[in-house]
């Protein structure tokens, strides 16, 4: 499967070591996951998005892109492909105005099950279906979703809005393909863990594959320069803002303190960097990271 990383800041910061220089950087799992990457960042709220169909590990675009990348928001995305042919169209984050999405998981069967699922994403986007894979379609059908509760192009979008969508979106292809990412046979592939953000606000849904966050380091190596540093950098937020808000497929090395996600949550940030919980039954899981 495919890998996913996300990253939200206070403030504009590399995120070169996650991406090449830890010991389980996004470079280094590239050599499992060969299929591609992706990698989008924000600059003035307008986001720039570089994909390639080749492997991050041997490609140095990759290293050139994540040496300079500086943002206080960025989606990475290595593929191994399951859907789909090696395409730009079908390299991860997807990218429509402001959002942008990446996926790791699939569709068992997709064949079977594509025109049942396009068919339920509305008129304005199914246009913009221009790849073969299922992630694309999700993706619109998610902004299907999203545009039937809020103003899609609105900066600061509601997040409780946001996450009652992805429930929706999760719900409907439950209903078009007959299976359950949250209760699955134990030789069923159909996963459904997906990142979201356009760039302020930023949600995670665990839908069956492995996703881990943070919001707090044991030890911040910038906290006696840095204007930003507070408690919650190095603690558990007592009041639920965070100063930085961290997505990934499994816990990469550093000082980051790492929590795994259940299925069927959904943890985000909105855009004052308040956190978001949301547990597997909708409700609001208990605020504080």
């Amino acid at each position: 499967m495919c890998r996913l990383f996300g990253f939200r800041s206070v403030i504009t910061s590399q995120v070169h070591r996650s991406l090449i220089s830890a010991d389980n950087a996004l470079m280094r799992q590239s050599e499992r996951h060969p299929d591609g990457w992706g990698v989008a960042y924000y600059v003035e709220g307008v986001p720039h998005v570089v994909k390639s169909v080749s492997s991050a590990v041997s490609d140095s675009l990759f290293q050139r892109v994540s040496g300079v990348v500086a943002s206080e928001t960025v989606v990475a995305h290595l593929r191994k492909a399951t859907v789909g042919q090696l395409s730009i169209l079908n390299s991860h984050p997807f990218q429509y105005g402001s959002w942008v999405f990446a996926h790791n998981g699939q569709i068992p069967n997709f064949g079977e099950h594509r025109e049942a699922v396009v068919a339920r994403i509305s008129p304005i986007f199914r246009r913009f279906v221009l790849g073969d894979t299922d992630s694309e379609v999700i993706f619109y059908l998610l902004l299907s979703k999203m545009a039937q509760r809020f103003d899609i192009h609105r900066r600061g979008a509601p997040i409780g809005e946001l996450s009652a969508a992805l429930r929706e979106t999760v719900a409907a292809i439950h209903e078009a393909t007959g299976y359950d990412c949250y209760t699955r046979a134990a030789d069923d592939e159909f996963y459904l863990s997906i990142l979201l953000t356009n760039g302020q606000v930023m949600v995670a849904h665990q839908g069956g594959k492995e996703l881990f966050y943070s919001t707090h380091k044991t030890l911040c190596p910038d906290r006696d320069d840095c204007p930003s540093f507070a408690p919650c950098c190095e603690a558990r937020s007592r009041s639920g803002f965070v100063n930085h808000f961290i997505v990934s497929s499994e816990p990469l090395q550093g000082d980051n303190v790492w929590k795994a996600m259940e299925p069927g949550q959904i943890f985000g940030v909105d855009w004052r960097m308040h956190l978001y919980q949301e547990n597997a039954d909708a409700s609001p899981a208990r605020m504080g990271a």
